[in-house]
């Protein structure tokens, strides 16, 4: 089954996606729009004439992308790595320096004692505490400023 590649407009991928996939069209089996990829949306369907038939309906769909004046089409192992989430964690080390951006201590600056992967949480001392407590957060509510391994 072929996998086409739809452009949209930046940061309307979501929305898109959303109405390709609320469209009552048997041919068109998945949708798919990654957060790491702007401006496109992947969508597997029988054939690119049903999807541009439902892309003339939809406001912020730019249309099929097309390579050589055919329409170029994906294979499931060119969009395999988007279908498996990335831990949260990934990318931190014990002792970098990090910012806290959401709960109790949002905006509070922070060094990492201890990471599980398992649970994607990170244990973080905070810098500006008078008594030094280890506070665990998950790993998608803190941002990296300082990495010791750069």
């Amino acid at each position: 089954m072929p996998i086409f590649a739809v452009k949209t407009t930046a940061r309307q991928e979501r929305t898109v996606a959303d109405m390709i996939a609320s469209k009552d069209f048997s041919e068109i089996h998945a949708v798919l729009a990654p957060d790491s990829l702007t401006s496109y949306v992947m969508v597997e369907a029988s054939d690119d004439g049903i999807v541009s038939r439902v892309l003339e309906e939809i406001p912020h769909a730019r249309g099929l992308v097309e390579s050589g004046g055919m329409v170029g089409t994906s294979s499931m192992a060119e969009v395999e790595h988007f279908l498996s989430p990335t831990p949260d964690v990934e990318g931190i080390a014990e002792g970098d320096i990090v910012e806290l951006i959401a709960g109790p201590f949002k905006g509070e600056k922070a060094r990492v004692q201890r990471i599980d992967e398992t649970k994607d949480q990170v244990t973080v001392e905070l810098y500006e505490a008078t008594v030094p407590i280890p506070v665990t957060v998950r790993g998608d509510q803190i941002r990296v400023l300082d990495s010791e391994e750069r």
